[in-house]
């Protein structure tokens, strides 16, 4: 006779039972670098962008306007702005990289709203009084979202198996990613004549799009709740 096992169970079950388990175990399936999807993202944020462009026809003057500092500075700070936002966000969905990849965004995000100030002190210097007038301009909110939004949604869809390691800023950041590209394409497409508006509209559309991605993309980002009855050791 066998001598009986720890736990008074027949002799060899403890084997059996390890290996019934392990049969069943699959490989871990590692996710892909945070650059690659911060990669994978933009590729398809340009392609949706330059389908957009293509639709509406690129701006008669954008060759004037690229040839000003100012329009040029805003046009690369919003792309520097997008690009450096779903890197950030990308990275902070690991919850081995550092929280600091959330500073990413800071520098091209100031160079964009410093640009948009000095265009409008420009145009007061201009225009005078008049620069100050702010007209309704719903085609560049309208432009933003219907882009930004699916593109907030790809960006969500991406980092969902690792974006409840750092929620909120993965929101954040996706959602300013998507706002900050497209606000790049509305550029090449459409004129606003004083920089007030841009920074009004444009702001107002970046704003309402992280707002959105924070919206929707928290169900999705939302850490697993705790089973009933289960409490952390």
């Amino acid at each position: 006779m066998g001598v009986p096992q720890a736990g008074g169970g027949p002799p060899g079950s403890s084997e059996r039972l390890i290996a019934e388990l392990a049969a069943g175990l699959r490989p871990v399936r590692r996710l892909p670098s945070p650059v690659l999807l911060a990669l994978l993202w933009l590729l398809l944020a340009g392609l949706v962008i330059a389908l957009a462009v293509a639709g509406f026809g690129v701006r008669h003057d954008l060759g004037h306007a690229m040839a000003e500092p100012g329009e040029r500075a805003q046009f690369l700070a919003s792309v520097a702005t997008g690009i450096a936002a779903a890197l950030a966000a990308a990275m902070l969905a690991r919850p081995e990289r550092s929280g600091r990849w959330a500073l990413l965004p800071l520098p091209p995000l100031a160079l964009w709203l410093a640009s948009l100030g000095w265009g409008c002190l420009a145009d007061v210097a201009r225009l005078g009084p008049a620069a100050w007038a702010l007209g309704p301009s719903w085609g560049c909110l309208k432009f933003i979202l219907v882009l930004g939004t699916p593109l907030t949604a790809a960006m969500l869809l991406l980092l969902r198996h690792a974006g409840p390691v750092r929620p909120q800023p993965v929101l954040l950041l996706g959602g300013l990613a998507a706002a900050a590209l497209c606000s790049a394409g509305l550029s090449l497409v459409h004129h606003l004549d004083a920089m007030l508006m841009v920074l009004v509209w444009h702001g107002a559309a970046v704003l309402a799009l992280m707002g959105l991605g924070w919206a929707l993309g928290r169900p999705l980002l939302a850490p697993p709740l705790e089973q009933p009855g289960h409490r952390a050791g």
